[in-house]
Order: C-alpha cells, then structure tokens, then sequence
C-alpha cells in the first residue's frame, strides 16, 4: 500500500499540470463521485495528507483519493497511450495540455472542501509525520493518540499503522523504524516510555522524509552494515539480519493481518524475563560502537 512518502511524491508530480488549470472534461465509473460536477471548475491545490490525495478546486469542492494496494494516480499526454487498461480507470480528468488519471483506488470521493473538519475520515486523522513543520506538540499529540483507550494495548507495530495516531507511516517503514530503534513489534504501546515512542515518531518522519525525492525507498543511510542494500528487514523473511545474522522472522498479526519483519536479538525494547536479558545481551555484542 503506498505510504505517506508515495502520495507526497504524487502530488508534487501532479501540482504543475493541475494547478491553475480549468477542468474541461471528468468522467468516473458508477459507483463512484459525480465528476461532472467538476467541468469549468479551476483545480487550486493537490495536497497529500498522510495516505490521502486532495485534490480541491475553486468551485468549493475537493476530490479525496486513497489508493488501497494497488491504486495509482498517472499523467498522460493528450492522445497518448494509457500504461493500464481502460477498464481499470476510476477516474478520469482532462485540462488542457494533460489527462490525468487514477486507477484502481478503491476510495474516490468528492465532496465539499468546507466539509474537511466534520469529514469522517480526515477530520480524525493524527498528525502529519511528512507536515513541511512538525513541531513539539505534533509529537506529543502523536503520542497521545498512541497511548488513548484501548490503542494502548495493542502492539506497537499496529499502533504505527493507526492513522488516527500518525498518519502517513505504512507497512514498509513501520518494520524499519521499529528494527532501528531496537523495539520489538509486538510490545504493548502502554508498556513503553515517552522516550521511545516519541523516538520511534521522530525516526518514521526522519527516514520518510528522506525518501521524498527518490524512487526507491532506501533506510539504511548508507550504513556499512547494511552491505549497500535499501532495506534492513522488511521483505526478508528468513534470510540474515544485516547487523546481527540472526535469521529474520516475519508474522503476520492485528485485526487486518499485516506481515511485520523483525529480528529477534536486535530488537529487545519492550521484551522482559529471561529471554530479554539474553536477547539484549546477545544484541548489545553486535552493536557497533557510538549506538
């Protein structure tokens, strides 16, 4: 599913063809938003906030996508040929000099722009981890979210995926910021200090960020242990932990099942008994000096 990163990608790739320009043709499959309405509207904003596109225009409305696993939004040319099939378009968008286009979403709606701070969806998401300024109090409120009712006592890796707390973070980068700061995934949020979720917070918004201008999403920071490769776990189950050799373990978990990659030595926040004391020993020989 594409996470925060890929939607701020999207709207920076569809700003300067939007922007400015009027709407001089929309169609959408039934069911779905009634794009006429949208025809000699001026488009004024493309913005992503967390996992969702906006798209607001000038006649007060906003188009609201959210691309699922295998949405996408495309550009093309007047005339020039589609990379997917037709029958796969959701939606459809001329202005002069481009069409746009997105494919397969399954959340297409459009609906008032005043309407935003009663929205079911939007008005309740967490902050931004990709917001331009992310200040003290975002973490905090983050974190507060994090920890409110029973979220608490869900694991950590659920937690990061709750929109509602942060949004933004996905699958991807919530095994890799949990396996960077050591903790393991399936710690209860409520057993964790402030310290540590607030670093987790910071790191997803750090390594997120830093994937802005790329293609390909890289975690690793050029880190020597990692051997030049992008990622640290995510995607390797089974094979060796880069940092320690222990084979990586992958589960899958949570009300909608997700997988989560971890190492078992390396991630030892959260862990208490025996097993953490020898895995935090264990952990503690392979880390490199200065972490």
């Amino acid at each position: 599913m594409p996470e925060g990163d890929t939607l701020r990608r999207t709207a920076a790739g569809l700003r300067p063809h939007l922007v400015g320009r009027t709407v001089t043709a929309a169609r959408a499959r039934v069911p779905g938003p009634q794009a006429h309405r949208l025809v000699g509207a001026t488009v004024t904003a493309v913005e992503a906030y967390g996992k969702h596109l906006l798209i607001r225009f000038d006649s007060g409305l906003e188009l609201r996508s959210h691309l699922g696993m295998h949405g996408s939004w495309h550009r093309y040319a007047p005339g020039e040929l589609w990379r997917r099939p037709v029958a796969r378009a959701r939606f459809v968008m001329d202005v002069p000099g481009a069409v746009i286009v997105c494919f397969d979403a399954p959340v297409l709606e459009l609906f008032e722009t005043r309407a935003e701070p009663v929205h079911p969806v939007l008005a309740h998401l967490g902050p931004d981890v990709l917001a331009e300024t992310f200040e003290p109090d975002d973490v905090t409120e983050a974190r507060r979210r994090l920890r409110a009712s029973a979220a608490a006592r869900r694991s950590i890796a659920e937690g990061l995926l709750d929109q509602r707390a942060l949004a933004g973070i996905g699958n991807v980068y919530k095994s890799e910021v949990l396996f960077i700061e050591r903790v393991d995934p399936f710690t209860s949020v409520d057993t964790l200090d402030d310290a540590t979720l607030d670093a987790l917070i910071l790191t997803g918004r750090r390594l997120m960020r830093a994937n802005l201008g790329v293609a390909d999403r890289r975690t690793t920071n050029g880190d020597r242990t990692a051997g030049g490769q992008r990622l640290w776990v995510y995607g390797r189950a089974s094979r060796p932990c880069r940092r320690c050799g222990t084979p990586i373990e992958v589960r899958r978990h949570g009300e909608l099942p997700r997988s989560t990659y971890r190492c078992a030595r390396c991630q030892v926040v959260g862990l208490v008994g025996p097993v953490a004391d020898e895995a935090s020993t264990m952990a503690a020989q392979h880390r490199r000096p200065g972490e």
